[in-house]
């Protein structure tokens, strides 16, 4: 179990622009310095989900963490 959680990720797409897919996300994450957990959950959502919304991408990530 990983200890980020919605809030922690958010923190690190601030300023990113939705819609996004899973690549998008991961990387903007990455440039803004997210450590190994949130990327690790970033990683685990389905490859083809395009989010349109930053609530959108916390209900998603809810079914995983």
């Amino acid at each position: 179990m990983t200890k980020a959680n919605p809030v922690e990720i958010q923190k690190h797409l601030k300023g990113f622009d939705y819609p996004a897919g899973k690549s998008d996300l991961i990387k903007h994450a990455k440039q803004q310095g997210a450590d190994q957990d949130v990327i690790s959950i970033l990683e685990q959502l389905p490859e083809n989900q395009e989010y349109q919304t930053p609530t959108e991408l916390n209900k998603a990530i809810g079914n995983i963490i």
